[in-house]
């Protein structure tokens, strides 16, 4: 078991990653072999990496700070 704060803001950039994963690359086809799933899995993660953005927080840490306190 891992604790992971509720605050943990870097935890869901990886969700997000994880969900486009699932969603645009698990469940749309039928992986038969761990080949088949290996190659989807490298696809999906170049394709991720081809269009890349920064991300850029939107609040300050004073917002976030406020928000956490109410």
């Amino acid at each position: 078991m891992h604790f992971t704060p509720t605050y943990s803001s870097w935890i869901h950039q990886v969700e997000r990653w994880f969900t486009g994963l699932e969603r645009r690359c698990l469940e749309r086809g039928v992986l038969c072999s761990p080949d088949e799933f290996k190659t989807a899995l490298e696809d999906w993660i170049k394709t991720w990496n081809e269009q890349a953005r920064l991300f850029r927080w939107t609040k300050t840490a004073d917002r976030t700070i406020g928000h956490i306190c109410r």
